[in-house]
């Protein structure tokens, strides 16, 4: 089962940061610490698996990475995981960014943040892994920029309205009424 999936830059700043079993923030950030510390000082020609730190759980959980340029992907998993399937999990998680922002880049992860992790609850939710074809994960996110697209026109209707009002010139429209005419006050009897 996976534990944790965090992406972080080459200066330890996490991009993102999913935690699948329950820890407490100040833990979540030590977490986070130690895992980069652990990988980032790791040559780019050793292997890319290692045992879990003291935080995660010791050394029944793995931490598997993988670094592309500035970011590091690092998934923290039980013995039961295999690691080429993980590997093979952050491949597709990169690909699919890849597809979904042209280039994906460390700007992407935080300007994106909302369409990050919709991406990766399309792969791995509750820890267990749902999807890793591509295509599949690339169409449901294509069904999802639809659906956001159709809300738009309906939750931008009011912005519309205020606009088409202000629009009008109300005041001018006042001044320009024509009133029918009404008898004087003083030609009623009473």
């Amino acid at each position: 089962m996976i534990k944790a999936i965090l992406v972080f830059n080459n200066h330890g700043k996490p991009r993102l940061s999913r935690f699948y079993q329950y820890y407490p923030e100040d833990m979540q950030q030590q977490i986070i610490r130690e895992t980069f510390h652990l990988v980032s000082k790791r040559d780019d020609n050793v292997c890319n698996f290692l045992e879990g730190g003291t935080l995660i759980g010791g050394s029944d959980f793995k931490i598997i990475y993988r670094h592309y340029a500035t970011l590091y992907f690092v998934f923290c998993v039980d013995s039961s995981e295999s690691e080429l399937g993980i590997l093979d999990l952050i491949q597709v998680f990169v690909e699919t960014l890849d597809k979904c922002f042209e280039n994906v880049c460390e700007l992407d992860l935080i300007f994106h943040v909302d369409k990050v992790h919709y991406i990766l609850s399309e792969l791995v939710m509750g820890g267990m892994v749902l999807e890793t074809n591509m295509t599949e994960i690339i169409t449901r996110i294509e069904e999802q920029n639809k659906l956001e697209k159709s809300e738009a026109g309906i939750t931008a209707a009011p912005a519309r309205a205020v606009s088409a009002v202000k629009d009008m010139n109300i005041p001018q429209k006042i001044k320009d009424m024509k009133l029918p005419d009404l008898p004087s006050i003083g030609n009623l009897k009473f």
